[in-house]
């Protein structure tokens, strides 16, 4: 497939457009751009991530994603008043409901799915949706004021899909206690929880995020695809069943001309020089 546009397109610029996405380097950025919305998942906007992961998915010259938002708020989730808004359709909304679910669901996996490591950059607040994509993303960045909870429960929606990656972040008792009182928790026990990497100061989140993603993109595409791919894969597996699974998966990547190409570069003492995906 074409490399990922280097810059932003004219659509790209219009205010309205629910996603942007810039090219920097091996490196692509993508910015939720609903802020009046508070960078709610509306329809649209999980519909042109979909579309944005499936290129990036396909680029063989983009090593890593950073998943960053207009500010003040990364992402207030689920966008509330479209959804209300169905409750007027024949079936009371149930079926545009289900179909937002499931798209959000999918553009979850999608990221874990990408081969490209994905970095969330957030500053301000991720709630409910929002917090499940920050927990969706391989690694996230925070500043000190950036702020998260699933406070479905104190209006009547449970976050039960964003539990799903929440509870595959953060031990049970944690996510128990989020989902259950729905109170927010600050960057830095979003960090010991296991839900963030590391909190920066405000106004250096993006830069750190790229530091993390430029530090990912100098190792081989190749073996980064398969490491993020063999850590999922293992990570629901019973322990003999993933030894099993992960032992086979470095015989595959011993095969690999990149593995060939490191492991010789270090017996040489020289910077390898990667091949690619």
């Amino acid at each position: 497939m074409t490399e990922v546009a280097a810059n932003l397109s004219t659509n790209d610029l219009r205010e309205e457009s629910p996603l942007l996405m810039e090219r920097r380097g091996s490196i692509v950025l993508l910015t939720l751009n609903r802020p009046k919305a508070r960078n709610a998942l509306s329809d649209a906007l999980l519909d042109a991530l979909s579309k944005r992961l499936t290129e990036i998915a396909g680029d063989r010259t983009a090593q890593a994603v950073v998943i960053d938002h207009a500010p003040p708020v990364f992402s207030a989730g689920h966008d509330l008043r479209e959804l209300t808004a169905h409750r007027g359709d024949p079936d009371g909304g149930r079926g545009f409901y289900e179909k937002v679910m499931r798209k959000c669901a999918e553009v979850m996996q999608q990221i874990v799915h990408l081969p490209q490591p994905v970095i969330a950059a957030v500053s301000g607040t991720a709630t409910a949706a929002g917090c499940q994509l920050v927990a969706s993303c391989d690694l996230a960045v925070a500043a000190e004021e950036a702020k998260f909870a699933t406070p479905g429960v104190n209006i009547g929606l449970f976050c039960s899909s964003p539990m799903v990656a929440l509870s595959r972040n953060v031990s049970r008792k944690h996510a128990m206690e989020m989902l259950l009182t729905g109170e927010m928790i600050d960057a830095h026990q979003a960090a010991q929880y296991g839900l963030v990497n590391r909190v920066v100061e405000a106004g250096g989140v993006q830069e750190a995020a790229f530091k993390l993603a430029e530090k990912i993109a100098a190792k081989s595409p190749a073996i980064v695809a398969i490491g993020k791919e063999a850590f999922y894969r293992q990570a629901e597996m019973p322990l003999s069943q993933a030894y099993d699974y992960a032992a086979g998966v470095m015989v595959a990547n011993m095969m690999e001309p990149d593995a060939e190409e490191g492991i010789g570069a270090f017996l040489e003492k020289r910077k390898p020089e990667w091949k690619g995906r």
